[in-house]
């Protein structure tokens, strides 16, 4: 979703081509104050904010830019920039928020993986330390095993992934 920020005439306009041509469902608030409840009640891909609210409502942007959350910013001067860049513009914004998101979701994944092979090693190391002590019950000792053996096929599967 996209939220257009704007007291321009041509709001409705803009937003009915922000959705024309992203294909995202895009909502249009006037003013400051409405955009902050908007971003309270929806998480936005992208603000479209137009510069012109943010030099003549400091305080109120400030409030406006703290509840953006994971919204990308686009900002935009609706007195001199045309429909086209501000299509251009939005859709510019969309992917690099696309491609930020799939490197973060990468390296998430990456250092879930990494700290996982680092808990299975210890697992492994510490069933093979337990199964060292001399004199441990049978029952103990299938259960160790049965550790030991969970804990390969969690590293084997890590592995293949």
């Amino acid at each position: 979703m996209i939220l257009l920020i704007t007291p321009s005439a041509r709001g409705q306009q803009c937003t009915e081509s922000l959705q024309a041509t992203t294909g995202q469902e895009t909502h249009w608030a006037q003013n400051l104050q409405e955009a902050v409840t908007r971003l309270r009640e929806q998480t936005y891909a992208a603000a479209v904010i137009d510069q012109f609210l943010l030099e003549t409502e400091p305080q109120e942007s400030e409030q406006m830019l703290e509840h953006l959350g994971t919204a990308f910013p686009v900002y935009i001067n609706f007195a001199v920039t045309g429909m086209e860049r501000l299509v251009r513009e939005t859709r510019s914004a969309l992917h690099r928020r696309q491609h930020e998101e799939s490197t973060a979701r990468r390296a998430v994944k990456e250092q879930m993986r990494s700290e996982m092979c680092e808990t299975l090693t210890a697992m492994l190391l510490s069933c093979e330390l337990a199964m060292s002590v001399p004199d441990i019950p049978v029952p103990a000792v299938v259960k160790i095993r049965a550790i030991d053996e969970l804990a390969r096929e969690l590293r084997l599967r890590l592995q293949v992934n």
